[in-house]
């Protein structure tokens, strides 16, 4: 039987911690008798859990409260609570259905008292919750997967696909973990013709074992697009303005404003990548660093659908360390406007897009998510066109420190659009 024990935040510090009655800790040799059984006074059903209020029994070495129960694949969950508290938090019942939970009073010697047997109904728990929200829809070569997950419980989430490619089906599945109120993950690099269409399917699983089946999203034919060549692209020269706005600087120390367009990343040993040196928002010093705009004469009238942008990464020479990658000095949040003929005004696309920073990734690992780049859709909810334009503006918004609040984001690697050619 596997067993898995779980222990609240203040019986950790009361172990751990320097505290008055540290003594009250220390193991006692030859001390067998029991405590005295726990006393319920009520429990409170939490969406897939329950909460118990209880007296404790009085015991001068007594540690704390411990809850036990058993799942449906036999799988036993202990919780446990310090004796400072008069309550404690169960999780990971998988239904609605009727738990039995143990709860146990607990000494320093290790010795437990007789159970006490409280019987349980639990609210919907999240896993089930959050699998009735998650939607699938299609983008450009892709399609992705929106949910919500009110209660920011950890959740994985299995994504199978499947697609003829070939000489023949393919059937593969993505997991994405997260406890984000809300989430959008992507199944990129798909490139299949328009014909084809991509079957979908999810489930959901909770940290404690439990799992929705797999529920059938539907199938969808992926929207199609192409890179938009940069051979014909220029820029602004700095402080030159192009509808009111004027093109920031980006020749300050290492970096230049050219390297944005040229194709290739920053890798760490080539310093390809524009700096502003704080001169960004207009090219004058003094007039600070952030917002500053990247402004693009496509050469040419396209309608674009999607945007990859690359940061700086000054990782060193093997490539090997994330180096500045999701950090100080790259742009986390920026805004996209694309210029119109007919009023000749920039009109915004997009408004305030954050990069997500990844997180538990080793450090090679960064260096792959950054040097892939960050994409994002020109209308992120509903993908497609924006309207034939000449002239594309980036503007860089905040940088990534301080929770995206902050004004110290004055480098950039590469813009890579994506769209069709305008007929």
């Amino acid at each position: 039987m596997k067993n898995k024990l779980i222990i609240s935040t203040a019986l950790f510090i009361l172990l751990f911690g320097r505290c008055g009655k540290a003594d009250r800790f220390e193991t006692e040799n030859g001390d067998s008798t029991p405590p005295g059984k726990v006393t319920l006074k009520e429990y409170k059903p939490l969406f897939g859990g329950a909460r118990f209020f209880y007296t404790i029994p009085k015991d001068e070495d007594l540690l704390g409260v411990e809850a036990v129960y058993t799942n449906k694949s036999n799988q036993s969950f202990t919780f446990m609570s310090s004796y400072f508290v008069d309550s404690l938090d169960v999780y990971g019942f998988g239904s609605m259905d009727e738990y039995t939970v143990q709860l146990y009073a607990v000494d320093r010697s290790g010795n437990r008292s007789d159970a006490l047997d409280v019987k349980v109904t639990p609210m919907e728990p999240a896993y089930t919750r959050v699998a009735k929200t998650i939607q699938a829809k299609a983008g450009f070569s892709s399609f992705f997967l929106d949910w919500q997950n009110e209660l920011k419980q950890n959740i994985n989430v299995y994504v199978e696909y499947e697609f003829n490619q070939g000489s023949g089906p393919r059937k593969l599945t993505s997991v994405f973990s997260s406890n984000l109120l809300a989430d959008r993950r992507f199944i990129n690099n798909l490139n299949l013709p328009s014909n084809e269409k991509v079957k979908v399917k999810v489930k959901v699983e909770d940290t404690y074992g439990n799992a929705t089946e797999f529920v059938d999203k539907g199938e969808f034919t992926l929207l199609e697009d192409i890179k938009i060549p940069k051979q014909g692209w220029t820029i602004p020269n700095p402080n030159d303005s192009v509808g009111g706005v004027p093109m920031m600087f980006g020749n300050g120390l290492e970096g230049r404003s050219l390297k944005v367009i040229d194709d290739i990343i920053d890798r760490g040993d080539n310093l390809n990548f524009l700096h502003t040196q704080s001169r960004g928002k207009t090219g004058r010093s003094a007039d600070g660093n952030m917002p500053w705009n990247f402004i693009i004469d496509l050469g040419g009238y396209y309608e674009i659908s999607r945007i990859i942008t690359v940061q700086r990464h000054s990782g060193g020479l093997a490539n090997v360390t994330r180096g500045q990658y999701y950090r100080t000095e790259n742009v986390g949040m920026y805004n996209v406007y694309i210029w119109d003929e007919p009023t000749q005004k920039w009109e915004q696309v997009f408004k305030e897009y954050k990069i997500p920073v990844p997180v538990g990734l080793t450090e090679l690992e960064f260096v792959k998510f950054g040097e892939a780049g960050d994409m994002a859709y020109m209308y992120p909810d509903n993908p497609r066109y924006t309207k034939a334009t000449r002239k594309f503006r980036f503007e860089a918004v905040k940088g990534f420190s301080g929770n995206y609040t902050l004004d110290d984001a004055n480098c950039l690697s590469e813009i890579t659009l994506y769209g069709k050619k305008a007929q």
